[in-house]
Protein backbone atom coordinates (compact mmCIF):
# COMPACT_ATOMS: atom_id res chain seq x y z
CA UNK A 1 0.00 0.00 0.00
CA UNK A 2 2.85 2.35 0.71
CA UNK A 3 4.59 2.22 -2.68
CA UNK A 4 1.56 2.59 -4.88
CA UNK A 5 0.41 5.57 -2.96
CA UNK A 6 3.77 7.29 -3.40
CA UNK A 7 3.81 6.48 -7.10
CA UNK A 8 0.43 8.02 -7.56
CA UNK A 9 1.44 11.04 -5.58
CA UNK A 10 4.54 11.36 -7.73
CA UNK A 11 2.49 11.21 -10.93
CA UNK A 12 0.20 13.96 -9.71
CA UNK A 13 2.98 16.13 -8.32
CA UNK A 14 3.66 19.13 -10.55
CA UNK A 15 7.11 19.39 -12.23
CA UNK A 16 7.81 15.73 -11.70
CA UNK A 17 9.41 13.67 -14.48
CA UNK A 18 7.15 12.02 -17.09
CA UNK A 19 6.65 8.30 -16.83
CA UNK A 20 8.79 6.05 -19.03
CA UNK A 21 5.84 5.26 -21.29
CA UNK A 22 5.54 8.89 -22.28
CA UNK A 23 9.32 9.44 -22.72
CA UNK A 24 9.64 7.20 -25.77
CA UNK A 25 7.15 9.13 -27.96
CA UNK A 26 8.71 12.41 -26.88
CA UNK A 27 12.19 11.22 -27.80
CA UNK A 28 11.03 10.08 -31.23
CA UNK A 29 9.40 13.44 -31.86
CA UNK A 30 12.61 15.20 -30.90
CA UNK A 31 14.62 13.11 -33.39
CA UNK A 32 12.15 13.95 -36.20
CA UNK A 33 12.29 17.65 -35.35
CA UNK A 34 16.09 17.63 -35.46
CA UNK A 35 16.01 15.94 -38.87
CA UNK A 36 13.57 18.51 -40.23
CA UNK A 37 15.72 21.37 -38.97
CA UNK A 38 18.77 19.82 -40.64
CA UNK A 39 16.88 19.38 -43.93
CA UNK A 40 15.42 22.89 -43.93
CA UNK A 41 18.44 24.69 -42.55
CA UNK A 42 20.62 27.17 -44.52
CA UNK A 43 22.90 25.72 -47.24
CA UNK A 44 26.37 26.82 -48.30
CA UNK A 45 25.64 25.92 -51.98
CA UNK A 46 24.77 28.64 -54.49
CA UNK A 47 21.17 28.76 -55.56
CA UNK A 48 20.61 26.51 -58.55
CA UNK A 49 23.91 24.58 -58.14
CA UNK A 50 24.05 20.98 -57.16
CA UNK A 51 26.69 19.07 -55.33
CA UNK A 52 28.89 16.74 -57.34
CA UNK A 53 27.15 13.73 -55.92
CA UNK A 54 23.75 15.14 -56.77
CA UNK A 55 24.87 16.08 -60.31
CA UNK A 56 26.25 12.63 -60.84
CA UNK A 57 23.04 11.10 -59.64
CA UNK A 58 21.04 13.39 -61.96
CA UNK A 59 23.22 12.51 -64.95
CA UNK A 60 22.89 8.88 -64.07
CA UNK A 61 19.16 9.27 -63.88
CA UNK A 62 19.11 10.86 -67.34
CA UNK A 63 21.26 8.21 -68.98
CA UNK A 64 19.37 5.42 -67.32
CA UNK A 65 16.01 6.58 -68.63
CA UNK A 66 13.70 3.93 -69.89
CA UNK A 67 14.30 2.51 -73.42
CA UNK A 68 10.75 3.27 -74.34
CA UNK A 69 11.31 7.01 -73.88
CA UNK A 70 14.46 7.04 -76.08
CA UNK A 71 12.75 4.87 -78.67
CA UNK A 72 9.80 7.22 -78.84
CA UNK A 73 12.18 10.18 -79.25
CA UNK A 74 13.95 8.45 -82.14
CA UNK A 75 10.67 7.50 -83.77
CA UNK A 76 9.36 11.04 -83.68
CA UNK A 77 11.31 13.32 -86.09
CA UNK A 78 9.57 16.42 -84.77
CA UNK A 79 10.67 15.72 -81.22
CA UNK A 80 14.36 15.26 -82.17
CA UNK A 81 14.52 18.19 -84.64
CA UNK A 82 16.39 21.19 -83.30
CA UNK A 83 14.88 24.70 -83.46
CA UNK A 84 17.66 25.80 -85.83
CA UNK A 85 16.76 23.05 -88.28
CA UNK A 86 13.11 24.09 -88.16
CA UNK A 87 14.10 27.68 -88.78
CA UNK A 88 16.26 26.63 -91.74
CA UNK A 89 13.39 24.66 -93.22
CA UNK A 90 11.09 27.65 -92.85
CA UNK A 91 13.55 30.03 -94.48
CA UNK A 92 14.27 27.67 -97.36
CA UNK A 93 10.58 27.42 -98.20
CA UNK A 94 10.18 31.18 -98.22
CA UNK A 95 9.45 32.63 -101.70
CA UNK A 96 11.70 35.64 -101.14
CA UNK A 97 14.93 35.63 -103.25
CA UNK A 98 18.20 34.68 -101.61
CA UNK A 99 20.49 37.51 -100.59
CA UNK A 100 24.24 37.78 -100.64
CA UNK A 101 26.23 38.97 -97.64
CA UNK A 102 26.11 42.55 -98.88
CA UNK A 103 22.30 42.42 -98.91
CA UNK A 104 21.90 42.54 -102.67
CA UNK A 105 19.84 40.01 -104.53
CA UNK A 106 21.69 36.96 -105.81
CA UNK A 107 22.61 37.47 -109.49
CA UNK A 108 20.70 35.48 -112.03
CA UNK A 109 22.53 32.87 -113.97
CA UNK A 110 23.64 34.07 -117.38
CA UNK A 111 22.24 32.31 -120.39
CA UNK A 112 24.70 29.90 -121.94
CA UNK A 113 22.91 29.46 -125.24
CA UNK A 114 24.31 31.89 -127.83
CA UNK A 115 22.32 33.24 -130.76
CA UNK A 116 22.70 31.06 -133.84
CA UNK A 117 25.17 32.35 -136.43
CA UNK A 118 23.64 33.65 -139.67
CA UNK A 119 23.77 31.40 -142.70
CA UNK A 120 26.85 31.88 -144.90
CA UNK A 121 26.45 34.26 -147.81
CA UNK A 122 26.37 32.73 -151.29
CA UNK A 123 29.73 32.77 -153.07
CA UNK A 124 29.49 33.16 -156.87
CA UNK A 125 31.27 30.67 -159.08
CA UNK A 126 34.32 31.42 -161.25
CA UNK A 127 34.17 33.82 -164.19
CA UNK A 128 32.27 37.04 -164.86
CA UNK A 129 28.78 37.42 -166.29
CA UNK A 130 28.89 40.18 -168.89
CA UNK A 131 25.08 40.22 -169.17
CA UNK A 132 24.44 40.79 -165.45
CA UNK A 133 23.19 44.14 -164.16
CA UNK A 134 26.22 45.03 -161.99
CA UNK A 135 24.56 48.04 -160.33
CA UNK A 136 21.60 45.91 -159.28
CA UNK A 137 23.94 43.25 -157.86
CA UNK A 138 25.86 45.87 -155.86
CA UNK A 139 22.64 47.38 -154.47
CA UNK A 140 21.40 43.95 -153.35
CA UNK A 141 24.75 43.20 -151.69
CA UNK A 142 24.76 46.52 -149.82
CA UNK A 143 21.19 45.92 -148.63
CA UNK A 144 22.13 42.45 -147.33
CA UNK A 145 25.25 43.88 -145.67
CA UNK A 146 23.16 46.41 -143.74
CA UNK A 147 21.03 43.53 -142.45
CA UNK A 148 23.81 41.15 -141.37
CA UNK A 149 26.86 43.42 -140.90
CA UNK A 150 29.04 41.73 -143.51
CA UNK A 151 31.33 43.62 -145.88
CA UNK A 152 30.85 43.82 -149.65
CA UNK A 153 33.73 42.63 -151.85
CA UNK A 154 33.70 43.99 -155.42
CA UNK A 155 35.77 41.93 -157.84
CA UNK A 156 36.35 43.76 -161.15
CA UNK A 157 37.91 41.43 -163.76
CA UNK A 158 37.60 39.71 -167.11
CA UNK A 159 37.15 36.12 -168.25
CA UNK A 160 40.34 36.28 -170.38
CA UNK A 161 42.45 37.61 -167.45
CA UNK A 162 44.98 35.05 -166.15
CA UNK A 163 45.30 36.68 -162.73
CA UNK A 164 41.49 36.72 -162.40
CA UNK A 165 41.39 32.98 -163.10
CA UNK A 166 44.08 32.40 -160.43
CA UNK A 167 42.03 34.37 -157.92
CA UNK A 168 38.90 32.39 -158.84
CA UNK A 169 40.68 29.13 -158.07
CA UNK A 170 41.58 30.41 -154.59
CA UNK A 171 38.03 31.64 -153.99
CA UNK A 172 36.78 28.10 -154.71
CA UNK A 173 39.00 26.50 -152.05
CA UNK A 174 37.05 25.44 -148.89
CA UNK A 175 38.91 27.63 -146.40
CA UNK A 176 38.73 30.76 -148.55
CA UNK A 177 35.09 30.10 -149.46
CA UNK A 178 34.31 29.78 -145.73
CA UNK A 179 35.88 33.19 -145.02
CA UNK A 180 34.00 34.76 -147.90
CA UNK A 181 30.66 33.26 -146.85
CA UNK A 182 31.10 34.28 -143.23
CA UNK A 183 32.30 37.86 -143.73
CA UNK A 184 31.51 39.09 -147.24
CA UNK A 185 28.95 39.48 -149.98
CA UNK A 186 31.01 38.92 -153.15
CA UNK A 187 29.99 40.72 -156.36
CA UNK A 188 31.86 39.89 -159.59
CA UNK A 189 31.78 42.61 -162.29
CA UNK A 190 32.97 42.13 -165.88
CA UNK A 191 35.17 44.97 -167.20
CA UNK A 192 36.74 42.95 -170.01
CA UNK A 193 34.04 43.76 -172.56
CA UNK A 194 32.53 46.95 -173.90
CA UNK A 195 30.18 47.71 -171.00
CA UNK A 196 30.43 51.40 -170.30
CA UNK A 197 28.17 51.03 -167.27
CA UNK A 198 30.55 48.57 -165.63
CA UNK A 199 33.55 50.77 -166.47
CA UNK A 200 31.72 53.69 -164.83
CA UNK A 201 31.19 51.60 -161.69
CA UNK A 202 34.93 50.84 -161.58
CA UNK A 203 35.76 54.55 -161.73
CA UNK A 204 33.11 55.28 -159.09
CA UNK A 205 34.64 52.94 -156.49
CA UNK A 206 38.28 53.38 -157.65
CA UNK A 207 38.50 57.02 -158.80
CA UNK A 208 42.30 57.23 -158.96
CA UNK A 209 42.15 56.35 -162.70
CA UNK A 210 45.03 55.28 -164.93
CA UNK A 211 45.65 51.72 -166.06
CA UNK A 212 43.91 49.11 -163.94
CA UNK A 213 45.63 45.83 -163.25
CA UNK A 214 43.01 43.10 -162.90
CA UNK A 215 41.54 41.85 -160.74
CA UNK A 216 40.67 45.00 -158.85
CA UNK A 217 39.44 44.03 -155.37
CA UNK A 218 37.51 46.71 -153.48
CA UNK A 219 36.06 46.24 -149.97
CA UNK A 220 32.99 48.37 -149.23
CA UNK A 221 31.30 48.82 -145.84
CA UNK A 222 27.51 48.30 -145.41
CA UNK A 223 27.10 52.09 -145.58
CA UNK A 224 28.77 52.15 -149.04
CA UNK A 225 32.14 53.58 -147.95
CA UNK A 226 35.26 52.18 -149.64
CA UNK A 227 37.61 50.63 -147.09
CA UNK A 228 40.42 49.44 -149.37
CA UNK A 229 41.14 49.41 -153.13
CA UNK A 230 43.85 47.15 -154.56
CA UNK A 231 44.22 49.46 -157.56
CA UNK A 232 45.71 51.96 -155.10
CA UNK A 233 47.41 49.55 -152.68
CA UNK A 234 48.40 46.71 -155.01
CA UNK A 235 46.96 43.21 -155.13
CA UNK A 236 47.83 40.65 -152.46
CA UNK A 237 49.59 37.48 -153.49
CA UNK A 238 47.05 35.50 -155.50
CA UNK A 239 47.58 32.40 -153.37
CA UNK A 240 45.50 30.92 -150.55
CA UNK A 241 47.72 32.50 -147.88
CA UNK A 242 47.79 35.93 -149.58
CA UNK A 243 44.06 36.17 -150.32
CA UNK A 244 43.02 34.69 -146.97
CA UNK A 245 45.16 37.21 -145.10
CA UNK A 246 43.65 40.04 -147.17
CA UNK A 247 40.09 38.84 -146.50
CA UNK A 248 40.68 38.47 -142.73
CA UNK A 249 42.28 41.93 -142.51
CA UNK A 250 39.22 43.72 -143.92
CA UNK A 251 36.48 41.46 -142.60
CA UNK A 252 35.58 43.83 -139.75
Amino acid sequence: MFRPVRAADRAQRPGSAAPLGMRLPLAAAAVVAVGLCAACGPSSQTVGSASPATAGQSAGALTSSSPSASASAEASPSASASPSASAGATSSSSPTPSRTRSGSAAPKLARTSAAPAPAPAKVPGPGYDSSADAQKLIDAALSAAKADGRMVLLDFGANWCGNCKAADKVFAQPQTAAILGASYHLVKIDIGGNSSANSALLRKYSPSGGSYKMPVLIVVSPSGKVRTDTHATGNPSLTADGINAFLRQWAS
